[in-house]
């Protein structure tokens, strides 16, 4: 087990944490949700630059930093919505997006392929944790920049689509 994939590890394990201050009533609540919802996005920049840095690229890392970083987002916006934050529209949309994804990564991966994730995805998941952030202090505009998260995952999804259908499908 390498540094990296602990912190891919530790982010998902932390989940339950923010989510607790979300749905719990008490002072000042969702400034902590926030602080860690932070911690743990920060925790997904350094666990990248750990695998490159010392080395410790791993295929078990390739799938598990992105899908730790789905399970968080798709978990805070969740509970957002039962805190009546957010909308169940886009969360959806961005659910679906990312199990499917995850359904081409995985038959990907049974090809023995593995498919990284481009420069759009990585704009994507930032935007949708931005997005997050701004619903989990109800900041002004985190409704726009939640949608702009929204459109940024179903354009990164059909493009990782259309650049992994044929390595998948094209056998």
């Amino acid at each position: 087990m390498t540094l990296p994939n602990t912190l891919s590890l530790a982010r998902i394990a932390a989940i339950p944490l923010i989510i607790y201050f979300l749905l719990v009533p008490g002072p000042n609540y969702s400034l902590i949700a926030a602080a860690f919802f932070a911690l743990l996005c920060l925790t997904d920049l350094l666990d990248g630059y750990l695998a490159r840095r010392l080395d410790a690229v791993s295929t078990f890392g390739k799938y598990i930093d992105p899908l730790s970083d789905k399970i968080l987002v798709i978990s805070v916006l969740l509970a957002l919505i039962e805190t009546r934050g957010v909308s169940s529209i886009p969360v959806m949309i961005i659910a679906a997006r990312e199990f499917t994804v995850t359904a081409f990564r995985l038959a990907a991966a049974g090809e023995n392929i593995v498919i990284a994730a481009d420069w759009l995805g990585k704009w994507k998941t930032v935007t949708q944790m931005l997005a997050v952030m701004f619903l989990i202090l109800s900041w002004p505009y985190a409704g726009i920049i939640l949608w702009i998260a929204v459109l940024l995952t179903l354009i990164s999804g059909l493009d990782y689509i259309y650049r992994s259908w044929g390595k998948v499908f094209g056998r």
